[in-house]
């Protein structure tokens, strides 16, 4: 058995998590993987992991099942909640549940480490710097695209614009906070 912290890391992204995974075993973390909270779940049955990084939103359950069922089994788990798609709502239900820190994606290694070290209150501090009108509504826009399996006439017709506004907008490159 191995004397590292057990880190659990849930992401349906397999590049990311590949990446993750390796910077956090460098950091000093023995680290198991799930892409999914259906395969996470036995993993965390059979050994609750002293740490956690879980995506919020993945294919089948939300993260957030994830981060209650983890905090059930042992509250002193360290929970990072993860999202390429942040808002207040999400980031009070993921430490109402038990999360410890709630990170927009891309979060490095370095940010989710310390993050670990964060205590979770109801007045936790957001980002004094939150998403521009732009960015959250280029952010909308991929997910809904994302959604549709890049369909962009169904897109369309889910955001009520027309096709070829759609496209100018997709043409744009993400606008950088």
């Amino acid at each position: 058995m191995s004397d590292l912290p057990n880190l659990l890391l849930v992401d349906d992204d397999d590049t990311f998590r590949g990446v993750l995974k390796r910077a956090l075993e460098k950091r000093g973390y023995a680290v198991s993987d799930a892409d999914s909270v259906e395969t996470a779940l036995p993993l965390v049955e059979a050994n609750p992991p002293e740490f956690a990084v879980i995506d919020l939103k993945m294919n089948g359950a939300s993260g957030l099942v994830l981060v209650q069922r983890l905090h059930e089994l042992d509250p002193n788990t360290r929970i990072v909640m993860l999202t390429g798609y942040a808002s207040i709502a999400t980031a009070v239900e993921a430490i109402k549940l038990g999360a410890t820190q709630y990170l927009s994606k891309p979060a490095n290694a370095a940010e989710i480490v310390a993050a670990f070290g964060h205590h979770a209150s109801s007045d936790t501090a957001f980002d004094a710097h939150p998403a521009t009108i732009d960015r959250l509504e280029w952010e909308h826009i991929n997910r809904v695209l994302q959604e549709q399996h890049g369909n962009i006439s169904a897109t369309a017709r889910l955001l009520n614009l027309h096709r070829r506004t759609l496209q100018r907008k997709l043409a744009k490159r993400h606008v950088v906070d």
